[in-house]
């Protein structure tokens, strides 16, 4: 019997690779056991997967100043022992870390089982969780090639990303039956982050009375972040989150709007969605999602609008010129090298599995 344990968490783009990956993993025969936090976003996502879930203690790891940085080590401590407790009685062959802060007790803890771990790096430069891991693990997967100079001792191997398979399944029929719209009109779909973004739900809506005239709009708009005086419009769909048919709604988007973190970028690349990135900035983040979009901005991916400038009129103008050249923008992606990560990354899991048992 082979077993595996997953981890990452804290934000959705943590866990969804990991989703992508569990259906090959279970065609393979490996069991299945995720360790992630207690309250996050990841704990709903997968234990409808009907995976096994162990929650542990995490600390937030901060670059700043914070009262949080006095009690947050003993949470990471006390992660670490229950991490170790979870490892010892499962017994994996192989650990794979998407990231966030509860990875680094599972990756500490497999090291010190020797279980070989596996870290999976999104963005272009590894975050300050892996940054604390890849000394420990075996190898790094890489989503960008040029994330492989930030990875010492030629631990990095560039894979891509796993994606979701059922994202290439949705139909223009279902999208159009779920949102209500006409097929008459174009689709914008709106998608500020897992945990939804405030200035983006609110430049959006102050925009509504113009792009109404003129589009459709789908807007996943994050936890509690719903309008309710909003619900009554027709070409005007909020949604907190969207699980079953988010491919659907996919499949009817003509153009994208969106954060441009790794993963959500890559998936709007695999699906050919002319798009409009807004990265988050420099001072909420470490900067990752700036280097993100701008690689695609330079590759013809993607029209970047920063936070900076995000305003109503900005962003209507931004939504017409990307409408306008899409197809300039979907044939410049259909040239695109970039593939689907899942089998590189299995081969790479397997790997280190068939080695372990060695």
């Amino acid at each position: 019997m082979k077993k595996i344990i997953l981890t990452g968490g804290g934000t959705a783009g943590h866990v969804t690779p990991n989703i992508a990956l569990i259906p090959k993993l279970k065609e393979k025969g490996y069991d299945i056991y995720y360790i992630g936090t207690y309250n996050g976003i990841e704990r709903k996502l997968i234990e409808d997967q009907g995976i096994p879930y162990y929650p542990i203690a995490s600390g937030k790891l901060r670059r700043y100043f914070d009262v949080k940085n006095f009690t947050d080590p003993f949470k990471v401590i006390k992660g670490l022992g229950q991490a170790t407790h979870i490892i010892r009685k499962i017994k994996p062959d192989v650990i794979f870390s998407k990231g966030g802060f509860v990875s680094v007790p599972v990756i500490v803890g497999g090291y010190l089982n020797r279980i070989p771990t596996i870290i999976h790096e999104s963005d272009m430069t590894p975050g300050l969780a892996n940054k604390i891991g890849i000394p420990l693990a075996k190898t790094v997967c890489t989503n960008f090639p040029e994330t492989l100079e930030h990875i010492p001792n030629n631990k990095g191997i560039h894979t891509g990303t796993p994606i979701r398979q059922e994202l290439f399944e949705g139909t223009k029929f279902e999208g159009y039956r779920a949102t209500g719209f006409s097929e008459n009109r174009p689709v914008i779909l709106v998608m500020g982050g897992s945990l939804g973004s405030v200035k983006i739900n609110t430049v959006l809506r102050e925009a509504l009375p113009t792009l109404l005239k003129s589009y459709q709009v789908v807007h996943i708009c994050g936890k509690g972040n719903l309008d309710n005086n909003l619900m009554d419009k027709t070409s005007y769909k909020q949604f907190e989150y969207v699980k079953e048919n988010l491919s659907h709604v996919f499949a009817i988007a003509d153009i994208m709007i969106s954060r441009a973190g790794a993963n959500s970028i890559s998936e709007i690349l695999a699906l050919k969605i002319p798009n409009i990135l807004i990265p988050l900035s420099a001072s909420a983040s470490r900067g990752d999602q700036i280097l993100n979009s701008n690689s695609f901005k330079k590759q013809g991916f993607s029209f970047i609008l920063n936070e900076e400038n995000l305003n109503t009129p900005e962003l209507i103008k931004s939504i017409d010129a990307i409408y306008n050249n899409r197809s300039e923008y979907i044939t410049t992606m259909k040239k695109s090298k970039a593939t689907n990560g899942i089998d590189s990354v299995l081969q790479t899991i397997e790997k280190y599995e068939k080695k372990k048992k060695e």
